[in-house]
């Protein structure tokens, strides 16, 4: 009803402009209390809050075609890296069907050394994450392992939490096959092999601190056995049993690295990647040409392994939840979840909430340190609020895109703020999804293993002292190209 509108000149209140984020911030609270949490309660979430966005446009004059328009102009921003995602699910179900991720897994379980116990837990877990892109993954099966030899061995058990946790985060936040890390580039409008160059700033020396700090841990007394935990033996077995590891199994990974070192589209790459793993996976492997289909739609399936004469019941349960993943199928559900996220950007942006809400946390910005710290202040706050680092990144990163390029400050740098804020902070909150999986999972509470968790740390604090200095340097930050 026209008399009901609001004028569309006048500026919303603030409180008004934030309606939206509050009932999504309400329906995530009302939804952990009285339901699971799941995927499917974030995307109800996402789309109660959009609603109200888009009631608060239409009451200033918007329609819903300006709303569909303004959704569809940032799929279009974005749909370079949706294709990503959508490669990346094909990649990693084909690179288990070649052979590629056991091998590289393999790799990375026998770099572990009893002598120096939780510096070797945060480098395997490291290098797991980095070849499978999930710091879930890597911790819950072979953090689990590294934290029962480290009792058995009485190694310093927060420490080791600590480490592992870092390691599966730093291994996560630099893969280009981690669905945080594509997301936080999405949010930021950010080009994905840019965001993780960009990100080496903050990774490196946090590693660098990282690597100081174990290395004077959990050094092994004489009582160190010099063989790899028993669990982890398991594992190493059972890929050895199921895939042929050789060296040629690391050609998908070479022809990724080419497509990159070439400035092939990442897309294109990543699809060249998967389709020569799928011809290794049927050629060298011994899957039959419906498995390795199925590896690239649907993921691979431990059942699978039937093509080779093999039982999948006798397969251990860590072996499973590594390796049965990926497909394009498995993207489906973060596609719904960027499409709600933008529809509720799209609402807010047309009502002008979004730069309502960005004038009044940016009111007091006068350097790039206070939008740096402003960015990863929102995010924090949010990620501690939703538990959901995906919506986080897509929201912050919308509303923050335009102050970046005010301040002629690269989208990667937003990119990066996202994932120093988000993606390895969950973690330490001990109310938080991650936080209870972590804490579960390995089997030590959050505030114990915090002190030790150090790259989780050590981004936050790098990616604000590269911001104070940079107004003086030029260093540690990217400008936006012409």
């Amino acid at each position: 009803m026209v008399a009901a509108q609001e004028h569309p000149s006048r500026p919303l209140a603030v409180a008004a402009a934030a309606l939206p984020l509050i009932t999504l911030v309400a329906c995530f609270v009302i939804g952990g209390l009285f339901f699971e949490l799941d995927a499917d309660m974030l995307v109800l979430a996402l789309l109660v809050a959009a609603s109200v966005a888009g009631i608060q446009a239409v009451r200033r004059g918007a329609n819903w075609m300006d709303i569909q328009r303004s959704t569809g102009e940032k799929l279009a921003a974005v749909l370079p890296v949706i294709l990503i995602l959508l490669t990346i699910g094909m990649l990693i179900g084909t690179w288990v069907v070649s052979g590629t991720i056991p091998a590289l897994i393999s790799a990375g379980i026998q770099l572990l050394s009893p002598r120096f116990f939780v510096l070797s837990a945060f480098l395997v877990t490291a290098v797991m994450s980095l070849c499978t892109g999930t710091s879930w993954g890597s911790a819950g099966t072979l953090g689990v392992a590294l934290m029962g030899a480290a009792a058995a061995v009485h190694a310093p058990i927060a420490a080791t939490a600590g480490a592992v946790i870092s390691g599966a985060y730093l291994g996560d936040k630099m893969s280009p096959l981690s669905d945080s890390t594509n997301i936080c580039a999405i949010g930021a409008g950010a080009d994905l092999y840019a965001h993780i160059r960009n990100m080496l700033y903050t990774a490196v020396p946090s590693s660098l601190v990282a690597l100081l700090v174990y290395s004077t841990l959990g050094r092994r007394a004489a009582e160190a056995t010099g063989v790899v935990p028993e669990s982890a033996q398991t594992l190493l077995t059972e890929m050895d049993r199921v895939f042929s590891l050789g060296l040629w199994t690391l050609l998908p990974l070479v022809v990724v690295l080419a497509g990159i070192a070439l400035k092939v589209s990442p897309a294109l790459a990543l699809a060249a990647s998967s389709l020569v793993a799928m011809v290794l996976g049927g050629a060298l492997q011994g899957f039959g040409v419906q498995s390795v289909l199925t590896s690239a739609v649907r993921g691979f399936d431990s059942a699978m392994v039937a093509d080779l004469g093999l039982d999948a019941a006798s397969l251990s349960e860590p072996f499973v939840q590594l390796l049965d993943r990926g497909g394009l199928y498995s993207m489906a559900s973060t596609l719904v979840l960027i499409l709600a996220a933008f529809l509720l950007a799209a609402g807010m942006d047309v009502s002008g909430a979004l730069d309502r809400l960005l004038e009044a946390l940016l009111g007091t910005v006068r350097s790039t340190f206070g939008l740096i710290a402003a960015t990863m202040a929102a995010g924090t706050t949010m990620i501690s609020l939703t538990s959901h680092g995906g919506v986080t990144a897509l929201i912050v990163g919308g509303m923050f895109q335009k102050a970046y390029r005010q301040r002629d400050l690269a989208p990667v740098n937003l990119s990066r703020s996202l994932e120093d804020s988000v993606t390895i902070v969950e973690p330490l909150l001990p109310w938080t999804v991650s936080g209870i999986f972590m804490s579960t999972t390995l089997g030590v509470p959050t505030l114990e293993l915090l002190p030790w968790a150090v790259f989780c740390y050590g981004g936050p604090v790098f990616s604000l002292l590269w911001a104070a200095g940079f107004d003086r340097t030029g260093v540690g930050l990217e400008r936006l190209e012409p």
